[in-house]
């Protein structure tokens, strides 16, 4: 006989593979960075700067454009990477490249007139980083197999057949 209680099932928390958390964390690092640009055109005088062609102390220009592309792209491109690239390359290539991107997303700090609104997109920003760096660094290994280890080598089965 049931007695009414409700049974609740546990949730199944499955692993999540280190390539599909530095894709996502790259994802929302790059969002970070993307909307933190975008809002900051509601700074009051941004839009008037931008108009008169300048952006902070650049002057707007295609080499300006092509510079804040690249720093877009590369998060971007970090994302597919993340999913494809061999796990050694892997590993390697979001090291450097979360490592190099400390100082660009600090260098954001310079200036900055908001720096409640700066400082929490800095800050967001560069603990995304660190989780990426931590991810790269943590990936997991895998022990050689004791097959492997006691399998003879190709020498002494070359010689073994010969014999």
């Amino acid at each position: 006989m049931r007695t009414g209680q409700p049974t609740t099932a546990t949730l199944e928390d499955q692993p999540i593979p280190v390539r599909a958390k530095l894709a996502a964390t790259w994802t929302s690092f790059m969002f970070l960075y993307a909307y933190v640009d975008i809002l900051n055109f509601f700074t009051p005088g941004v839009i008037e700067d931008i108009l008169d062609g300048k952006v902070f102390e650049f002057d707007l220009s295609q080499s300006f454009s092509t510079t804040a592309l690249t720093l877009m792209a590369i998060p971007i491109l970090m994302v597919v990477l993340s999913m494809t690239l061999p796990a050694r390359a892997n590993r390697i290539t979001n090291l450097i490249v979360a490592s190099l991107y400390v100082p660009v997303t600090a260098f954001n700090a310079v200036g900055a007139s908001w720096l409640y609104f700066y400082g929490l997109g800095i800050v967001l920003e560069l603990i995304l980083l660190a989780l990426i760096v931590r991810y790269a660094w943590t990936w997991p290994r895998t022990a050689p197999s004791a097959t492997v280890a006691t399998s003879p080598d190709r020498e002494t089965v070359r010689a073994q057949q010969q014999a």
